[in-house]
């Protein structure tokens, strides 16, 4: 609309110039200077011309979006000397004029009203110390610098990234969402996701904190080469499994070992806003040296009377330790859920942690709609098991399994229990990725016929599921498979 009008305009002027004023450049301006209608018309066009040429995907790409809003506000002024020129320009009726005068005064003012509503939205939100709800992030792919590395516990250390022209990050995320850092290992890109651990409330950094894992490729890279000042690769946001404040009155964090990190964001974001809401987070882990967090979290707690903690230890036997001790069991979900009616449940640990504490939520009549978590698996405890399904895939599928890609024609039968994605990859065939553990989503594929075996699905909900979408890293194939890519 504004390019047709700003043409419509060009056009007008264009006639006049051409025909009225005979294309004379000193005699078009010195009928402008002495007829007032006409320099109100000529001041609404010159501000239209760089409203138009900024119009392209292109230019608000290179203005940047904060910057070009503010010049397209212009667009007020532009209609206003539009509807003036005409009113002034006609010499007897002037219905027509005073109707799109009216018309520009009733859009105005309801621009007006949305506006004040949503100050005064807005203002009872921060008075109430309630955020707002939302929307989905975009997704940003590019460079950060490693600017510090703390040590939080024997085996876990925290990676600051700060972006490179010092400003603030140049993308948005939810507490509780992730990143993937594209690191060069033995000369080839190396993709892994973890969580962001930082809140969105500080914007001028991101963190993550990383349990350096023996038989983790890139937590040992992390841990032992990254040094502070290196440039990485890294795209965010990506996860669902958020919380910001709008979504219950109440929640329940249930953390194990390194788990804590989203959960950390949450608790970060939740505090820095001094939400109003209660906030309960119950940690598990083996040994008091291994509480990530303890310091920071004490501190918290003194200073926001919402926010309680409770720690046990699983392994710990030293009696300087006068927290709770044992894993955590139906008895104590029980008695820290007690106050919390209706609060969400947000639960991050190992998989062996998280599966019998959501059968245990369930057993005690929570609903799925308040259990929201996120499980990983440790390398250095999953590699034998993680052998052991492969073996025993490999075994049936030398019999009976093949492997069809719909969109190359490309078909396999010697699939040795390897993912769609790995016989992917073994094949020249580019499938998405990411994380490879079943968390990011990126390398979701439809099953045309035939079915699959998965080991994790965390990242599918159960439209995905019913539409026959599979994660191409943890699909194996279990008879004549056909996937749509």
């Amino acid at each position: 609309m504004g390019v047709s009008a700003f043409s419509y305009a060009a056009v007008h002027f264009g006639l006049f110039f051409g025909f009225d004023r005979a294309a004379d450049i000193q005699d078009t301006i010195s009928e402008i200077g002495m007829r007032s209608y006409l320099l109100v018309g000529i001041i609404g066009l010159l501000i239209m011309i760089p409203l138009a040429i900024t119009s392209t995907n292109g230019m608000i790409r290179r203005l940047g979006a904060k910057r070009w809003k503010i010049l397209h506000k212009l667009a007020y002024l532009a209609a206003i000397a539009g509807g003036v020129h005409f009113f002034m320009l006609v010499k007897a009726d002037t219905t027509r004029p005073l109707i799109v005068l009216v018309l520009l005064a009733l859009l105005f003012a309801y621009r007006i009203g949305a506006h004040y509503r949503r100050f005064i939205h807005d203002s009872r939100k921060l008075r109430l110390g309630i955020p707002n709800a939302v929307s989905k992030p975009r997704q940003w792919q590019g460079s950060l610098r490693l600017a510090r590395i703390f040590r939080e516990t024997p085996e876990v250390k925290t990676f600051r990234f700060v972006p490179l022209d010092g400003g603030g990050l140049p993308f948005d995320y939810l507490p509780g969402q992730y990143l993937i850092l594209t690191l060069m290992i033995d000369g080839k890109p190396v993709r892994r996701s973890y969580t962001i651990a930082s809140p969105p409330s500080r914007n001028h950094y991101v963190e993550i904190s990383v349990k350096r894992e023996e038989h983790g490729l890139i937590s040992r890279h992390l841990h032992d080469q990254l040094r502070e000042e290196e440039i990485v690769s890294v795209s965010a946001p990506a996860g669902r499994f958020t919380f910001a404040g709008h979504e219950a009155d109440a929640i329940v964090m249930i953390a194990g070992g390194v788990g804590i990190t989203p959960l950390m964001s949450k608790i970060r974001y939740l505090t820095d806003r001094c939400w109003l809401g209660r906030i309960h987070m119950l940690i598990s882990a083996r040994m008091e040296s291994d509480l990530i967090f303890r310091g920071e979290l004490d501190e918290l707690q003194r200073r926001h009377p919402n926010l309680e903690v409770t720690a046990t230890l699983t392994r710990d036997e030293a009696v300087s330790w006068t927290g709770r001790r044992g894993r955590i069991t139906a008895g104590v979900l029980r008695e820290v859920l007690a106050p919390y009616a209706n609060c969400q449940i947000h639960l991050c640990g190992p998989t062996e942690m998280a599966e019998p504490l959501i059968a245990l939520l369930k057993s005690e009549g929570i609903s799925d709609t308040r259990i929201h978590y996120e499980s990983f698996a440790s390398p250095s405890r999953d590699a034998s098991a993680m052998t052991v399904t492969a073996n025993a895939f490999e075994a049936f599928n030398a019999s009976a399994a093949t492997l069809k890609f719909a969109k190359s024609g490309q078909e396999f039968d010697d699939l040795k229990g390897r993912t769609i994605l790995e016989i992917a990859e073994a094949n020249g065939i580019a499938l998405p990725y990411d994380c490879r553990s079943a968390v990011c989503g990126q390398c979701k594929t439809r099953v045309l016929a035939g079915n699959v075996h998965m080991d994790a699905d965390d990242a599918l909900d159960a439209s995905d599921r019913a539409a026959g979408i599979v994660l191409a890293c943890q699909a194996r194939c279990q008879d004549q498979v056909i996937v749509d890519a």
